[in-house]
């Protein structure tokens, strides 16, 4: 790989596009403090988010599950105990067990999800560990795996309940389920913030909605009850040998939305969450399920549409109206954390720069990511044409999930042992167990593979390549332009036997290296024989923490004269923000007015070639990505009159 200047330096504003050579990956963003809620106030707000799509799981789990048993039997006691009694020790270990109680403890200063738990295990491993890197690469993927399948499949079963109002509007079907899905990506854009305030109330109804009707149908087969014995689950899988991995395979969508627990703790904390599971969300389950292996035993003609056989003929419409609005708000809960992980993912370097929109001026965490956005709605569009039924999308449902989950267990295990300092024997026997269970899900779902299964895997791949290329490709190049870079030190003697001309004002140069020169310094005095008084070597970091005080986020060195040496740090929970550090450094007493300083930025402009470390596809992969990456003027909030751009040619 070799760096050359190109013929001529270009100066102008950064466009969008523009691969920034000093990519560096980080955040900023104004502290914002407040009023905390009170925690019934909490306690709703979890209930309308975090719950959303592990809450309708009922309007296709149970009946999936019987679907695939009721192949090899007719509909019998055993056959329907052994069906709940699966669900309900999946609810009890999966996510009572392995997400509330242990996991919910494992926060990274009060944040939670995949990759903050990759963050904190990397740091805890010295920040250096490949298998922990890429641990959080397939989690994320996989993740978005599970974000494409998860509005299909839920708006998909929530809008056949009107195949039992009207059986002639079944042919509707498809196409309302398309409008409701465009709808509902297109209005991402305008934020989260006034639509949520409906989700708690809508989600708390809905809840009591499920226990309600549950509760309603048991009495008609109390005994029904008795499945909640782990006996009649194993006595299932056993007599069902055959098919034991496929039952397996959809019984565990009834714990599908489990990983919002975790990723959700920075908003609402622990207790809130826990409260909210043992108060409400886990007993309306159980009953709901209960009470549909209630009505199966009743009346087995139910079978075909189990959720909504438990309402009366006249109440089917409300529940629909009822099951869609709940649909929408776990869609949307998906949406909103497909965003969150790639912002996340974009701070820890793991995805290239993309444009990020707040939509909300008083709440940080409300983001729009457009590209991200309408990819998810292309991809579940396509879905929903292929597959046109929630059992057929069901097949697609489950591998994506448990992978991450999955790679929970394992990064669980590796905080545990770290960060908790237990001994390695307890730290990773406490959570073999939820491996076991989590690793066995993934292949009984590997079943399903080759009957749509695919269609998740192909969206992690994907995400996995992408994600690899990034990192892969940026440490080599990182690598080998840096062989061609003057060492700072050696750079103030060269200015004094040659000193070029000064001029008045402050110049700031980005650079991932503090140790080393600029590109964009040495191609100003290259080209323009020039230096400005005061030159700031402006060094950003993403630091494994989700937050920091704006105390903690400058340091300043005098480096020589007319040089500081400026370090910023950011959370990688944080938003782009560099003139909020020059805010903090004129508090620190360094002079600065942001309107007289120029902000000079190294462009990048990738050649592919067949002498690196990454095969040719590969090359032209991160170019592309390189390209489309958003530009370090919007990234970072710089002044777009105050940014001047150099370019150099780099070959790869």
């Amino acid at each position: 790989m070799t760096s050359q200047p190109s013929a001529s330096a270009s100066s102008r504003p950064v466009s969008t596009g523009s691969p920034v050579e000093e990519d560096i990956l980080s955040v900023g963003s104004e502290d914002t403090s407040g009023a905390h809620p009170k925690f019934g106030a909490l306690v709703l707000s979890c209930i309308g988010v975090v719950y959303g799509d592990i809450g309708t799981s009922p309007l296709y789990a149970f009946k999936s599950t019987m679907a695939i048993a009721n192949r090899s039997e007719a509909v019998s006691m055993p056959l329907v105990f052994g069906a709940l009694s699966l669900i309900v020790w999946a609810l009890a270990v999966v996510v009572t067990l392995k997400y509330v109680v242990i996991l919910l403890q494992a926060d990274n200063h009060g944040e939670g999800g995949t990759l903050t738990l990759e963050a904190l295990a990397q740091q805890a491993m010295g920040g250096k560990s490949r298998i922990v890197l890429v641990l959080g690469v397939l989690g994320a993927s996989f993740y978005y795996g599970d974000a494409v399948v998860t509005p299909a499949m839920s708006v998909l079963s929530a809008m056949e309940g009107v195949d039992l109002i009207a059986p002639e509007l079944d042919r509707y079907i498809v196409p309302v389920t398309l409008v409701i899905l465009i709808g509902l990506f297109s209005v991402q854009r305008f934020g989260t913030g006034r639509v949520s305030a409906l989700f708690a109330p809508v989600m708390v109804i809905w809840f009591l909605t499920l226990g309600g009707l549950g509760l309603y149908n048991i009495l008609s087969f109390p005994s029904v009850l008795n499945a909640v014995h782990p006996r009649f689950a194993l006595n299932f899988l056993v007599n069902h040998a055959g098919i034991a991995l496929a039952i397996l395979g959809v019984a565990c969508l009834a714990v599908s939305g489990a990983e919002g627990l975790y990723a959700d703790l920075g908003h609402f904390g622990p207790k809130p969450i826990r409260f909210a599971w043992f108060g409400l969300v886990f007993p309306c389950l159980l009953l709901n399920y209960f009470g549909q292996g209630a009505l199966v035993l009743h009346d087995p003609t139910a079978l075909r549409a189990t959720f909504f056989r438990l309402v009366p003929e006249w109440g089917l419409v409300p529940l629909i109206l009822l099951a869609t609005m709940a649909t929408i708000i776990a869609s949307q809960a998906v949406i909103t954390g497909a965003f969150s992980m790639t912002q996340q993912a974009m701070q820890l370097g793991l995805l290239p720069r993309m444009k990020v929109l707040f939509t909300s001026a008083t709440h940080q965490g409300q983001i729009y990511i457009p590209r991200v956005n309408y990819l998810l709605l292309a991809c579940v569009c396509v879905l929903v044409l292929y597959f046109r039924t929630s059992t057929a999308l069901s097949s697609a449902y489950g591998i994506s999930v448990f992978s991450t989950m999955t790679v929970t267990s394992v990064l669980g295990a590796i905080v545990i042992w770290k960060v908790w300092r237990w001994h390695p024997v307890f730290a990773f026997g406490m959570m073999l167990p939820f491996f076991l269970v989590d690793f066995s899900f993934v292949i009984a779902n590997m079943t399903k593979f080759f009957h749509g299964g695919y269609a998740p895997v192909i969206v992690a791949a994907v995400v996995s390549v992408i994600m690899w290329t990034w990192i892969r490709g940026r440490m080599l190049l990182f690598d080998r332009t840096r062989n061609n870079y003057v060492p700072l030190a050696d750079l103030l003697p060269m200015l004094k036997a040659r000193p070029p001309d000064i001029v008045e004002g402050t110049a700031v140069f980005l650079t991932t290296d503090p140790e080393t020169t600029p590109a964009a310094l040495l191609h100003n005095l290259k080209h323009n024989r020039v230096l400005h008084q005061r030159n700031i070597i402006l060094t950003v970091t993403t630091l494994r923490l989700p937050h920091l005080k704006n105390t903690d986020r400058v340091r300043v060195e005098e480096y020589a004269e007319g040089f500081l040496r400026v370090r910023m740090a950011f959370g990688y929970m944080e938003s782009p923000n560099i003139p909020l550090g020059f805010q903090i450094l004129r508090k620190k007493g360094i002079k600065n007015e942001l309107m007289k300083t120029s902000f000079f930025l190294s462009r990048r402009v990738l050649k592919a070639s067949s002498k690196t470390g990454m095969p040719l596809w590969q090359d032209h992969l991160f170019i592309s990505l390189s390209n489309a990456a958003g530009n370090a003027t919007d990234f970072f909030r710089l002044p777009t009159d105050r940014v001047v751009e150099i370019g150099t040619q780099v070959l790869i």
